[in-house]
């Protein structure tokens, strides 16, 4: 299968390129960093790239929960105008196969029960809760102390910020490609995934990025909230492998399918930076209380359907991990 990989020389879609190589297929990266004209907003290019290509992976985007609202112009054009740009093309030259990087960050909080009233929606949480260190969000009925579970693909979306909102305007976008043209959709919806290559020291990066760059410069991670918050961390080649599953996978034509990709295994961000922190030798992280406003408590997957229909499976742990991320960049 020849496959059009956006944003190919990236941090996850350089493992999508180098998983598919590996099974036989031919990866075509299409990405800014590796040729400037290679922008997935500029139509000709996309519509030339797309010659003789069976399928697109499309990794492309401005990730990150960003730096303020004035970003909100840029999330925009990089991530729904690009989407829009290469639909068009695909449409045009009949391209019907798709997979999406997707994030969980379409769900807003993850999934919480209250013992008197089930489960629940919380709303964003009060920053004057935030400044007195209540991180936990309450019950939205009776204010009472929730338990947090697996969110699954079919939990109502409730995007939280920009970067959120783009994500899910990808998928809506997808599905009415899918729908106008028979093609088949995927988004796998990632977690918080990390592994070598992932960016460093930059307002974007992920939060594992942050920690073991302050252990290399000999600093303690710094940990946010109480350090309690609830992620699936997932090691980027098994990302890239539910990449190969959903391309080589029969599909539903004219739909979009998501599918939540998260290791199974959540940790909290504090035991993540203590894990980080002693695959390095030190020093101990530190809970400062801070926190980012548009940040959501608890974000766990419950990814039992993409084990189920796609027979896609992590193969790396979270302590395995997390030692080859200290060793690598």
């Amino acid at each position: 299968m020849r496959v059009l990989v956006t944003g190919g020389a990236g941090f996850i879609g350089s493992h999508v390129v180098r998983t598919l190589r590996a099974h036989g297929h031919e990866p075509v990266v299409y990405d800014v960093r590796a040729d400037p004209g290679s922008d997935v907003r500029n139509p000709a290019a996309v519509s030339g790239a797309l010659a003789g290509v069976d399928a697109v992976c499309h990794q492309a985007a401005m990730v990150g929960l960003g730096t303020g609202f004035r970003d909100a112009p840029d999330y925009v054009s990089h991530n729904d105008l690009g989407t829009a740009v290469l639909l068009t093309a695909m449409a045009e030259s009949g391209v019907r196969r798709l997979v999406l990087a997707g994030s969980m960050v379409v769900y807003g909080e993850g999934r919480y029960e209250c013992v008197r009233h089930g489960v629940v929606r919380p709303g964003p949480r009060a920053v004057a809760d935030l400044d007195a260190g209540r991180f936990e969000p309450p019950c939205p009925v009776c204010g009472a102390q929730l338990s947090p579970g697996l969110v699954g693909e079919d939990a109502p979306v409730d995007p939280r910020n920009v970067y959120a909102t783009t994500k899910l305007t990808q998928e809506h976008l997808a599905a009415a490609w899918a729908r106008a043209t028979g093609g088949s959709a995927v988004s796998l919806r990632y977690h918080n995934v990390y592994g070598p290559g992932m960016p460093r020291d930059t307002p974007y990066a992920g939060v594992a990025s942050f920690f073991r760059s302050a252990l290399a410069r000999g600093e303690a991670p710094r940990v946010f909230e109480d350090g309690r918050q609830r992620r699936d961390f997932v090691h980027v080649r098994d990302v890239a492998a539910a990449n190969l599953a959903a391309l080589e996978a029969s599909s539903r034509e004219g739909a979009l399918t998501a599918y939540n990709t998260g290791s199974g295994e959540p940790h909290t961000v504090g035991e993540m930076a203590e894990a980080l922190a002693a695959a390095h030798g030190g020093p101990a992280p530190v809970v400062t209380g801070e926190y980012r406003l548009g940040d959501v408590r608890h974000i766990t997957a419950d990814s039992s359907r993409l084990r189920a229909e796609l027979g896609w499976k992590p193969e790396i742990g979270f302590a395995e991990g997390m030692r080859e991320f200290t060793r690598t960049h």
